[in-house]
Parts: C-alpha cells; sequence; structure tokens
C-alpha cells in the first residue's frame, strides 16, 4: 500500500477491503530535567496543578485526535488508551498504549499520545526549568493487522514497571 497515486499526489490509503483485527500499539518517550523539577513534579508543587494527571489527560486526547493532526491517518474508534509514566533519576519516560478493532494500525496514535503526553510536562514545568529536553519518542511494540508482531529491542522494561 502507498499513501502516493499513479501521479505522485499524496492520498490516504484505502483499507475498505482489509480485514478488521485487533490491533495494539506501544510508544515510549522520555522528558529529561534538572532533579529540582522532578521533585516539585512529585511532591506536586508546579503552579500549573498536578502535571502527571494534566499529562495523561493531554496524551489521551491526543490519541483520539490523532488523524486531525496527521494529514493522511484514518479516524478511529479507539478502545483504549492508557498513559502511564515511570519517574527516574533526572527524568520521567512517558509510555502510552492505544488499542482497537479496526482496518489499520494504531502506532501513529501510540506515538502522538506520547508525544503530547511530553509536551505536556514541558509546558506546565517551562516557568521553573526551560533546559529540559523531549527525546527517545519511538515504537516499542505493535501486535494485529498484516504485518502482525513487533518488539522494539529493548533493556527488558516490563508494562508493569509504570505507575498508571
Amino acid at each position: 500500500m502507498s499513501h502516493v497515486d499513479g501521479e505522485g499526489r499524496a492520498r490516504m490509503v484505502n483499507v475498505g477491503d482489509k480485514p478488521t483485527t485487533r490491533r495494539r500499539a506501544l510508544a515510549r518517550c522520555r522528558v529529561t530535567m534538572a532533579r529540582k523539577t522532578l521533585q516539585a513534579i512529585v511532591d506536586n508543587e508546579i503552579a500549573k496543578g498536578d502535571v502527571l494527571s494534566v499529562a495523561r489527560i493531554a496524551g489521551i486526547q491526543a490519541a483520539k485526535r490523532t488523524s486531525d493532526m496527521i494529514p493522511l491517518c484514518h479516524p478511529l474508534m479507539l478502545t483504549s488508551v492508557d498513559v502511564a509514566f515511570r519517574v527516574e533519576d533526572a527524568s520521567i519516560l512517558v509510555e502510552a498504549e492505544v488499542e482497537v478493532a479496526d482496518r489499520t494500525g494504531v502506532e501513529m496514535e501510540a506515538l502522538h499520545a506520547c508525544s503530547v503526553a511530553a509536551l505536556t510536562i514541558y509546558d506546565m514545568c517551562k516557568a521553573i526549568d526551560k533546559d529540559m529536553v523531549i527525546g527517545d519518542l519511538a515504537l516499542w511494540e505493535k501486535s494485529g493487522g498484516r504485518s502482525g508482531e513487533y518488539h522494539r529491542a529493548g533493556d527488558g522494561e516490563h508494562r508493569s514497571d509504570f505507575a498508571t
């Protein structure tokens, strides 16, 4: 399948003849920050409010609105979106897991959720730490569809290592 027609123009792929299957994607990224910023988040001392709760909601909203932001993505009726965080030494690892029963995958929805959750952390903390860095955005797992299973080679992290 191609997102380019016979004349080289961008198009949305026709998925109408594909079977509906259960699909899942998991993405992760990292927000690196000063230790004092991280401690302020953990202690719920950020002036704008509970950073991780707001970032979780932002990530969920982002997953649901992915086709509004990524031009060639199909709008999907997502069955599940979960955004979780793991506080580390000087960073927060953000994870987004998205599921659907449809004709196309949810990799972009998981990546979009993860990145918007990270951007929300940045937005809520920028008044005290403009040096934060968002990085390492990647697809970690996917299942369903014609291409089947994908698991990024990693350091053995498991979903249960994250706070939901």
